[in-house]
């Protein structure tokens, strides 16, 4: 299983979709999963969580970068 393949198509899905983004903040494990339509083993699921969170995050903080780049 490529895992890098994993967490960005995790990340595809739930930035697009509202719902999906909330539903991530309350039980991140349980919403990749759904998304991407496999039982990840725990070590495995761990490790996509922390991937698609660290992509989400820095979505927002680069997007918030150009617009602040924007005023100056």
């Amino acid at each position: 299983m490529d895992i890098k393949e994993k967490i960005e198509e995790a990340v595809s899905k739930i930035s697009k979709d509202k719902s999906l983004q909330e539903q991530f903040q309350k039980d991140p494990v349980k919403t990749v999963e759904g998304v991407l339509g496999i039982d990840l083993p725990d070590d495995v699921s761990e490790k996509v969580v922390a991937g698609v969170k660290a992509k989400l995050t820095g979505d927002k903080l680069s997007g918030a970068a150009s617009k602040l780049k924007g005023l100056f």
